[in-house]
């Protein structure tokens, strides 16, 4: 269906409320989709495997998706241009209020004090990195294999005045060296790939110190589905994330238990949230599609991201896709218990 509706030979008056009534029939639908076409089918699982996320594979991956334009991503992103899934704290909360709540919660969850060190595996433009070092005064190294995002990220944490709080890098998970206190990690697990998680947490609990946590934010799929979902490649994976997965949470405890000496300190699920910041991209991306289109992207790009969004949005309003943040301690870590020790409030300073 996502494929004849970029082409532009259906319409809908609704095409959010359609795809979240296929997604609500999933197992109808995935069954019917697997029987159309089984040389497409693996096609596509070949082409999917093709674009494996090595070191150098990874980069070419990122670039397809990410290096579009800042210009473009500007277009319908809030100021401090979060591309991750926000924290709406008020009914009313505006895109921007949401980012900033996101990364607030992440702050306290983590209870960063000035005299930390930082990692940010996945920097996007810097919102987070800009709002630590704004509102915390903690040190913060942040890596993103982007180019774009690193030069934009550059610009706006000088322009922030932090930039002698925050390292940018232009490295590899893999390729990193150090220790520190905490680790942040915000959607980026998607970009790693099935093949590679082992090593993701692996490195992410090499990277800490033994009194050290990490807070990971996920887009995970329901534990039911991922073996249908692993063995086959989905419309987001052929036409926007190349590389793209997502893990499950029996996946990520997997990894935990065999690579790493974490302890899973908190899991908490904040789809829901998902749903609405999609919501507000696509009317955001609607209201300036002009801009859109000034930039050179032509019709058939404007369907593809509009059924995107529209389609990520139907699946977490389903629960057929979920986002969590969790929490991971090292052995020696004694982080406070959230409900003995509230949460620290931050002034939570423009990080734009």
């Amino acid at each position: 269906m996502g494929e004849t509706y970029v082409d532009g030979d259906i319409e809908s008056d609704d095409l959010t409320a359609v795809l979240r009534v296929l997604a609500r029939n999933l197992g109808v639908s995935t069954a019917v989709d697997g029987g159309v076409s089984s040389i497409a089918r693996w096609r596509d699982i070949l082409w999917h495997c093709l674009r494996s996320n090595t070191i150098i594979g990874s980069r070419r991956n990122i670039a397809a998706h990410y290096d579009l334009s800042n210009e473009f991503f500007a277009t319908f992103l809030d100021p401090t241009m979060t591309y991750s899934c926000g924290v709406f704290e008020q009914p009313d909360a505006t895109m921007q209020q949401a980012s900033l709540s996101k990364y607030a919660r992440i702050c306290q969850k983590l209870r960063l004090h000035p005299s930390d060190r930082v990692l940010e595996i996945g920097s996007g433009w810097g919102g987070f990195a800009r709002y630590a070092a704004l509102n915390v005064g903690c040190h913060v190294t942040s890596t993103t294999i982007s180019q774009n995002q690193f030069e934009y990220s550059r610009r706006s944490l000088e322009d922030a005045g932090v930039g002698d709080r925050v390292t940018l890098l232009q490295r590899d998970y893999r390729q990193l060296e150090g220790r520190f206190d905490k680790l942040v990690s915000i959607e980026m697990i998607e970009a790693v790939g099935e093949r590679y998680l082992p090593i993701f947490f692996n490195k992410c609990c090499e990277l800490l110190r033994p009194d050290g946590a990490m807070l990971l934010q996920a887009i995970t799929i329901p534990d039911h589905r991922y073996d249908h979902y692993r063995r086959s490649v989905d419309f987001i994976q052929k036409h926007v994330f190349p590389g793209g997965f997502l893990p499950c949470s029996a996946a990520i405890g997997d990894c935990l238990r065999r690579q790493t000496d974490f302890r899973m300190f908190s899991w908490e699920e904040i789809g829901p949230h998902y749903a609405k910041t999609l919501r507000r991209w696509r009317q955001a991306f609607r209201q300036n599609v002009s801009d859109v289109r000034a930039l050179g992207f032509d019709d058939r790009f404007v369907r593809l991201w509009e059924y995107y969004l529209r389609y990520c949005e139907a699946g977490f309003a389903e629960r057929q896709i979920g986002a969590a943040q969790l929490v991971l301690t090292k052995p020696a870590s004694r982080l406070p218990d959230f409900i003995q020790s509230p949460l620290q409030t931050y002034p939570a300073r423009s990080a734009v």
